[in-house]
């Protein structure tokens, strides 16, 4: 029997891409199975080369919270591209983007519009250092936030699935500068607080863990962070990469009662196509080039064809208000997930909040990247080739988040239910 077109267009990948893939995960090594190669989205749904429809709980990581290839973000790109592509010159369009997003998040007052959730974090933690006169970042055992040199320590998502929590090629010298501690343990931070605060320029967070698998903060973990780098004269971080725009309109900041000093946004933001953002108070951002000495830049910043789709997006979601239908489709989703397991005698942990989730094989809490790493790793595969044998894409990876779209049907839901009765049969 001949190949599949996935197979064949695999074993041609691995000859010109290092490993065949463009992103580590997407190789599904932790699955123990090979990538397929998507070849149209719309909706819920994916089809691969070989012409198989999915149910995708992926949504590109994150950012299609309208489901794919939705109609009036596709008819705002065609007209922003009919214009040009890129200019590399400012744009009324990226004033109006900056504009949505500077008034849907009380905390951020200005904003600085870059090409991805990578070079967001950059530029917030080189602006941090440059405001303190600091060398010191606090960062989270299993946060992830970018494949920046000096953060990719005790990293989670892909350097997690890898077994990698760093990586060759970064100095030691990169690195010596970030200090760690476990997510949602208050006792860690202050311990490193009153050893190096004077030094001490960031704490860089995802308010909500989602490359661990979501792991929501406990009790007074967030409020906890501002407190102590209020007092210390730090600033504080939030990664909302994943979050911004996908638990309600705007940030996660007000869930929890905590104003970040600076936020990095990226993914719904850009409804698919590349794109970050780094923003927060006027007083610290006008510390960036050209205004202050604190240099980024970015030939793509601003793209207009991300833009476009951006605004398009940020629109739909300000007229829907989805969020209260996204949550309870979710909850239901997880609740009868959780009660076949039970039904079946599988130990798990689903943990959830908003329209992300994460099911964990093996008993016990899920509350940071220890308790993430002890969960049935090999369980999480065999019932990803399972979902994705029933039609079901699932992140090809136990340290990731799923996410629900507002183009999922109860149909879409109700085929996955009958999807993990048979992977788990």
């Amino acid at each position: 029997m001949s190949a599949s077109k996935n197979a064949r267009l695999f074993q041609r990948a691995c000859k010109v891409i290092p490993g065949g893939v463009n992103s580590p995960v997407r190789a599904f090594k932790a699955v123990g199975a090979e990538p397929i190669f998507v070849s149209r989205a719309k909706g819920a749904h994916i089809w691969d080369e070989d012409g198989r429809r999915y149910i995708d709980y992926c949504l590109s990581w994150g950012p299609m919270i309208l489901g794919h290839a939705h109609r009036e973000v596709l008819a705002a790109v065609k007209t922003a591209m009919a214009r040009g592509t890129s200019y590399g010159i400012p744009t009324a369009a990226e004033v109006e983007l900056a504009s949505m997003i500077t008034a849907a998040i009380p905390s951020v007052e200005k904003v600085r519009l870059v090409s991805s959730g990578t070079e967001a974090v950059m530029t917030a933690v080189r602006l941090a250092r440059g405001c303190t006169g600091r060398d010191e970042i606090v960062k989270f055992v299993g946060c992830y936030h970018g494949h920046v040199d000096h953060l990719l320590v005790q990293a989670g998502s892909g350097a997690t699935t890898l077994g990698a929590p760093s990586s060759p090629g970064i100095p030691k010298d990169f690195s010596r500068h970030t200090l760690l501690a476990p997510y949602n343990d208050i006792n860690a931070v202050r311990a490193v607080f009153a050893e190096h605060g004077r030094r001490i320029a960031a704490v860089i967070v995802e308010p909500v863990a989602g490359n661990m698998g979501v792991v929501p903060p406990d009790g007074q973990f967030l409020r906890t962070l501002r407190q102590l780098c209020t007092k210390h004269g730090s600033v504080l971080i939030f990664d909302e990469v994943i979050t911004g725009f996908r638990l309600r309109y705007g940030s996660v900041q007000p869930l929890f009662g905590v104003e970040a000093d600076l936020t990095c946004l990226g993914k719904i933001i850009g409804g698919g196509f590349p794109i970050g953002a780094c923003g927060g108070r006027a007083e610290l951002m006008d510390r960036l080039a050209p205004q202050g000495a604190v240099y980024q830049a970015g030939t793509l910043s601003g793209n207009p064809v991300c833009v476009a789709a951006g605004i398009a997006t940020l629109r739909l979601l300000k007229s829907l208000r989805p969020y209260k239908a996204l949550e309870k489709a979710t909850g239901l989703l997880c609740e009868h997930i959780s009660e076949t397991f039970r039904a079946a005698g599988v130990e798990h942990t689903i943990n959830r909040i908003g329209s992300m989730f994460t099911l964990f094989f093996g008993g016990g809490p899920v509350t940071d990247y220890a308790s993430a790493t002890r969960c049935d790793t090999a369980a999480y595969a065999r019932f990803f080739r399972g979902m994705l044998n029933a039609g079901v894409y699932l992140p090809p990876s136990q340290f990731e988040a799923c996410f629900l779209s507002t183009a999922h049907t109860q149909a879409d839901l109700h085929r996955t239910l009958a999807a993990v009765r048979r992977a788990i049969g």
